[in-house]
């Protein structure tokens, strides 16, 4: 029996303003000490009343439309009724019966490699406003005792359902990251798992197919909800899990129940928590404190201000200049560094037409060579840069070289002036000094500046040290004139040019 996974999430973004979603305590999550940032209203003292956050309403219109939603007229607010301690009212205000977004998509590729479905489309049932519940602490000990912070209680969240529509954890994994990328692109959210700024709850179940990938059934089976996965890593890894757990129970003709589960991390499996509620069991009714909300004007001023979206800056920096379909996922995925990555060829695009001596046009030299200085600006923006960056915890905000200067730093390279372990020496010093590359160069020596006598003196002396080399190369074996001429250039700590080392060698051993 084959089985094909049918996976929905459900998302949890935290919106990026600077107050709670129906009063004016300052939203903070955890950057401040457990409850402090409350006041009546958000711990659901009786006769506070909600007042709808205004940019929390816009950051929601903006989402569904970079989401492809259709804004209704109007939206409304609801009650989900259930009692928990990190829930002081009794009932969370969400959005049931009339959202501020449906019916949208995203299309995104998944990594090439990994599946057969390299492009996907996931439809969006919804996208609504709520409210975020407190936090829980377990303390465990011998009281075993629970705190409650409600620093958190009332953070403005914007949940985004999708249909089911994918087909692996892969893929899962691809959206979740393709979602990240448009919200952060619209500034809705900075969306960091890892900082429970989103948070998914996956949806699974496993449909028996015939060998045409056609269902051997007419209803899905009960699915299986995963609870606050809060990193790509968890999410892959526990529908991984859950895969292997429902094959095993229908291979041996039992129904995976439906329910809800908790993801250990540490054991990488998931665990039962309770069984799975329906909307009935929340008694959905409106909220009366808040009246509907009349969004026409906002959807219409809105659709005017949405920015290029993570697809199309993909498309555009492909076809502009030309960078690998995985140093644009970086550059794209990454807030600030798509920005960065044009300016840097902006200016080499400049450097281009300044030098050119040839007879061609500018555009004409400019499109020639630009797939490979895109593919040398890529490398070097997205592994070096990034890689310094990262072990220095900089972000691209913190970055001291300017785009003039980092084309600058490629002119260097790209003309041979300096090696690649000297330009990575050289890269250092400007993330720590933000200086002129060619004065950071010639100050500490790193440039291939040799003289020809020096070099020759060098060359000689190799040559003359390693005879059973010589006779290899005279042997028929030229691979071995690399050997030399890694043997100069360590010799000389990068100063030499391998290209004229080459050459001379070649020249002294007489061939």
């Amino acid at each position: 029996m084959r089985l094909l996974p049918i996976i929905g999430l459900e998302v949890h973004a935290q919106l990026k303003t600077a107050s709670k979603m129906f009063c004016t305590c300052a939203n903070v999550g955890d950057a401040a000490p457990p409850n402090t940032a409350i006041c009546p209203v958000c711990t659901g003292q009786p006769g506070a009343l909600p007042a709808l956050n205004a940019e929390a309403l816009r950051l929601g219109v903006l989402t569904g439309l970079g989401l492809d939603c259709v804004i209704p007229d109007k939206s409304a607010f609801d009650r989900k009724n259930y009692f928990y301690p990190d829930l002081p009212k009794g009932y969370q205000i969400s959005q049931y019966y009339l959202p501020i977004a449906t019916g949208g998509k995203i299309e995104l590729d998944v990594p090439e490699g990994k599946e057969p479905r390299q492009h996907i489309t996931v439809g969006i049932t919804r996208a609504h406003l709520e409210e975020d519940a407190a936090k829980n602490f377990h303390a465990g000990g011998a009281d075993n005792a629970t705190y409650v912070d409600y620093n958190r209680s009332s953070t403005p969240l914007l949940e985004v359902v999708s249909e089911p529509d994918m087909r692996s954890p892969q893929e899962a994994k691809a959206y979740l990251q393709e979602l990240r990328s448009i919200l952060r692109t619209l500034g809705a959210s900075d969306a960091d798992m890892e900082k429970g700024q989103m948070r998914c709850d996956a949806n699974i179940s496993l449909l028996p197919i015939d060998d045409n990938d056609l269902p051997l059934q007419h209803d899905l089976n009960p699915k299986v909800e995963v609870k606050n996965l809060n990193s790509f890593r968890a999410v892959e890894r526990a529908l991984t899990y859950e895969i292997e757990r429902q094959t095993k129970l229908l291979q041996a003709g039992q129904t995976p129940e439906h329910a809800t589960r908790g993801w250990d991390e540490d054991k990488g499996q998931t665990f039962e928590q309770r069984s799975k509620e329906s909307s009935a069991d929340y008694r959905y009714f409106p909220e009366p404190d808040l009246p509907p909300q009349d969004l026409v004007a906002l959807r219409e001023e809105l659709k005017l201000k949405l920015p290029e979206l993570p697809a199309q800056k993909r498309q555009r920096l492909q076809a502009e200049w030309g960078f690998s379909a995985s140093d644009i996922a970086f550059l794209v995925a990454n807030q600030g560094w798509a920005d960065y990555a044009e300016e840097v060829m902006g200016e080499l695009g400049g450097w281009l037409e300044a030098t050119d001596k040839s007879k061609k046009s500018a555009g004409e030299i400019l499109e020639e060579r630009k797939n490979k200085l895109a593919k040398l600006a890529g490398g070097w923006l997205t592994s070096r840069l990034a890689g310094l960056m990262a072990e220095r915890n900089l972000g691209i905000e913190d970055l001291k070289i300017d785009a003039e200067n980092f084309a600058e730093f490629l002119q260097l390279v790209d003309s041979g002036k300096i090696n690649s372990t000297n330009a990575q020496k050289l890269l250092a010093l400007m993330l720590e000094k933000g200086a002129d590359p060619s004065h950071l160069m010639e100050e500490h020596d790193l440039g291939q500046n040799m003289n020809e006598h020096q070099l020759k003196e060098t060359v000689q002396r190799i040559v003359a040290e390693n005879p059973d080399k010589v006779a290899q190369i005279k042997a028929g074996k030229v691979a071995v004139l690399k050997w030399f001429v890694g043997a100069v250039m360590k010799a000389t700590e990068g100063k030499a040019n391998p290209t004229t080392t080459e050459e001379m060698v070649k020249k002294e051993i007489g061939e």
